[in-house]
């Protein structure tokens, strides 16, 4: 398979799961719906509220995804890579909405409270929407960090802090069928609008930080340094290395110092060697090699070992 044909069929992968992400997130939304009608359980409720979150999440990650594979033009020379981030900053504050009008659903069954009715069918109803939430996200996860897809990863992860909340909401709510102890059902959905605020402050920072051109992690950076000192021979030195993230593609610019008798074309074969390595290695990348004269060295001359400055 062609280096085409592999993204082609990435994308394929990752706006199809992207969709039925959104079924999913229906599906899911249905039954927590459902579960809370049968027992008015403010606890459900808040799980229910986080539910609607990702339907509208997994929408505009949808959308997202699909504007980011759009191809380089002339007003967006550098790809759109970075819409999806938009999508994960839209999630996150969409998951601050939910936690504020749990906070005060919680505040009106504090005022008015009521017993649960029917617990056991809410809860085993809930359950089921678990299960299926914990399967889906370690898929969208998986496949995001496959794809370096920022929305679906964004949206896997939300997901999973959804499954682990569900779980929480379902024990205590047995606890509190089993106790007697009604108050459980308040407090539980408080905890569930703490969580729920944190892995918001989370999903926003994490996407803010990529729109500001985040670097890449020092392992990677570590394999980019290793991947142009073996494919560099005939240069002189590497220096001012820098990367940027955004989605998907990785951005890589550094300046190459070589002989200043050698010429245009077997510089240019050098910097062709990297570019290549580098994108065998690297999904989506970007590479912009400035070539210099052996003048522009930071390294002692005569230095080999290392053509890293």
């Amino acid at each position: 398979m062609s280096t085409a044909e592999a993204k082609a069929a990435t994308r394929q992968k990752v706006a199809s799961l992207a969709f039925w992400s959104i079924v999913v997130a229906g599906v899911v939304l249905a039954l927590k719906v459902v579960a809370w009608y049968i027992t008015g359980s403010v606890a459900l409720y808040s799980d229910a509220a986080e539910s609607i979150v990702n339907v509208i999440a997994s929408a505009a990650a949808f959308w997202a995804i699909q504007v980011s594979y759009k191809p380089a033009d002339q007003d967006h020379p550098f790809g759109h890579h970075k819409a999806e981030y938009f999508s994960a900053v839209l999630e996150g504050v969409l998951i601050v909405v939910a936690a504020l009008l749990i906070i005060s659903e919680v505040w009106r069954s504090w005022q008015q409270p009521a017993p649960l009715e029917q617990p056991w069918q809410g809860l085993a109803v809930n359950g089921i929407a678990t299960v299926i939430n914990a399967i889906w996200a370690w898929m969208l996860i998986r496949a995001g960090q496959n794809a370096r897809s920022p929305a679906l990863t964004a949206d896997g992860q939300h997901i999973m802090t959804d499954v682990v909340t569900s779980v929480g909401v379902l024990g205590g709510l047995v606890g509190a069928v089993l106790t007697g102890w009604q108050i459980l059902d308040p407090v539980l959905a408080v905890i569930v609008a703490l969580n729920i605020l944190w892995q918001g402050w989370h999903v926003i920072g994490s996407s803010m930080n990529g729109l500001m051109d985040r670097a890449v992690d020092n392992q990677e950076n570590m394999q980019i340094r290793d991947v142009i000192s073996a494919n560099s021979k005939g240069a002189m030195e590497v220096h001012d290395l820098k990367t940027r993230i955004a989605g998907r593609a990785t951005f890589i610019e550094f300046h190459l110092v070589v002989d200043a008798d050698m010429t245009v074309g077997a510089s240019h074969v050098i910097c062709d060697r990297i570019e290549d390595a580098l994108k065998a290695e690297i999904p989506s990348v970007r590479v912009t090699i400035h070539v210099e004269p052996d003048d522009e060295a930071k390294l002692p001359k005569g230095t080999t070992a290392v053509p890293f400055a």
